[in-house]
């Protein structure tokens, strides 16, 4: 090889002849990565083909398909006659320490600074476990996925291939999904719609999301409820904006807090759950709908109208939206399938004026060209021929049955350890634990013995602390039900609280 140190160098490279990867590939790898190290130095002229071959025991034509492989790629060049040598362009790394040199391997961690923003932490939502009350999920087992993956395939199968697969759509939705649902809110929710009022959106959180990123400046106030649905406020945040948290009753967001508020402020945005309140589940009362709908209107904010379980209402029909009252365009409706379908399928829509849709559509294309414009006339097949329509009237009671059988049995074996109201709607019991209890204890407990619940740090505030939790029924049958609330229960007695 002539130099006894090249020699060393190459004699340390090691070859997996097993591994899937190519050895040609491997072995430029290993020549790259001396490169990069130093070790090969710019106008190093390298061993020949024949001379590494023998090395290293391979075929010397492997080699050859390294050295082209590296010559492609611009860190090695060759001289007829002269032979192979790392290309002379390549900097030759100054001496001294890096002022910043890193500690960590680059996989784990960049050596470039990033934001410090807390409030960018993943909200644990759900941990695997054989029983769980959830956040209010729907039953996947009661879902029509049958008739979905049909309606999928038949998107894929049908004609006009090309205006589908061979060319990208309108970032607003797919023009049936539109029609679809804008027929579907005028008809279940007292809307008036048409299809230039809906934009397809993959769930609330790309709604909210894409309404901060496109009419939320930084500064700008925003008011919720407190407690209220962290993941919204996180994206509030985010935009830059002033969140300003007001109280929440029995009756719903407390409105006259609001109008308070907007006397010695500008307020741009109230975002509100009207329907079930997130998290407490409690209707928020007409005088104060009207209230809110008559202060968007005197003092120009924008509602955004998060309306995520509308149609599971069991006391009476469900309440219609703020939005089915709006006679000025103040409000921005947004919907999804996560709760009425499945979470797993990421759904949804908003309905707006014509203006405010367009709008977010052109924002939208900075963040996500177009939606899945095939799952999109999926689910607007199953509510064009009515198997949506279908499946909400066959699983509400079912829901229904579940919540009075789950209230039943918290009312008789939990008390006087937990207290709640029985939910009108929704498809969880917001339940409250006496202060003596330590809810995040009690999940932890509970998860070892196989359920799931919530520990409850989502709903805490600094001025809000109710020591409560969601406790999700829909997803479970009666008999999960009777065994979650018998380790609860259990874990309760241990510790002497019922």
């Amino acid at each position: 090889m002539g130099s006894p140190i090249l020699t060393r160098v190459f004699h340390d490279i090691h070859l997996e002849h097993a591994a899937e990867r190519p050895v040609y590939l491997q072995l430029a790898d290993a020549i790259l990565s001396l490169i990069k190290k130093g070790t090969l130095r710019p106008g190093l002229k390298l061993p020949s083909s024949r001379d590494v071959a023998g090395q290293l025991q391979i075929n010397r034509i492997t080699v050859s398909r390294a050295y082209e492989e590296l010559q492609m790629q611009g860190w090695l060049e060759s001289a007829v006659g002269r032979g192979t040598f790392v290309t002379s362009h390549i900097p030759e790394p100054a001496p001294g320490t890096l002022k910043h040199a890193p500690t960590n391997n680059a996989s784990q961690t960049a050596g470039f600074r990033l934001p410090d923003q807390q409030y960018l932490e993943v909200l644990p939502t759900f941990i695997n476990s054989e029983l769980h009350l959830d956040d209010g999920f729907p039953d996947p087992k009661l879902a029509p996925l049958k008739e979905l993956y049909r309606a999928y395939r038949s998107q894929l199968t049908r004609s006009g291939l090309y205006n589908k697969f061979g060319k990208y759509g309108q970032p607003d939705g797919a023009e049936f999904y539109r029609n679809a649902i804008s027929k579907y809110l005028n008809e279940t929710r007292g809307l008036s719609t048409t299809p230039h009022n809906i934009l397809s959106v993959k769930g609330t959180v790309m709604g909210i999301n894409l309404v901060c990123n496109g009419l939320i400046s930084p500064g700008d106030i925003i008011v919720s409820g407190i407690p209220g649905w962290r993941r919204a406020e996180q994206n509030f945040m985010h935009a830059g904006a002033k969140h300003i948290g007001i109280p929440v009753d029995e009756h719903g967001l407390v409105v006259d807090e609001l109008k308070k508020i907007c006397r010695r402020k500008k307020v741009r945005m109230v975002y509100v759950t009207p329907h079930h309140h997130y998290p407490t589940t409690v209707s928020l009362r007409i005088d104060r709908r009207l209230e809110l709908l008559r202060l968007a209107g005197e003092y120009g904010f924008i509602i955004f109208e998060d309306d995520y379980d509308f149609d599971f209402h069991y006391k009476h029909r469900p309440l219609l939206p703020l939005a089915s009252a709006d006679e000025n365009g103040m409000v921005i409706y947004c919907g999804s399938f996560s709760k009425s379908f499945s979470p797993a399928f990421r759904i949804g829509y908003l309905a707006a004026s014509q203006n405010v849709i367009a709008h977010l559509s052109r924002v939208r294309i900075l963040l996500d060209r177009q939606g899945d414009h095939i799952l999109d006339n999926a689910i607007a097949e199953l509510l064009h021929d009515g198997t949506m329509q279908r499946y909400l009237r066959k699983t509400l009671p079912v829901y229904k049955e579940r919540r009075d059988f789950f209230c039943d049995l918290l009312d008789r074996e939990l008390k006087p350890a937990v207290s709640f109201n029985v939910p009108e709607g929704g498809m969880t019991v917001w339940t409250k634990f006496a202060a003596s209890i330590d809810v995040e204890k009690l999940a932890n407990d509970a998860l070892k013995k196989g359920l799931y619940i919530s520990n409850g740090k989502n709903h805490l505030y600094p001025t809000f602390n109710a020591n409560a939790i969601r406790l999700g029924f829909a997803s479970s049958s009666r008999e999960e039900l009777e065994k979650c609330v018998s380790i609860l229960k259990q874990l309760l007695k241990k510790q002497r609280l019922i």
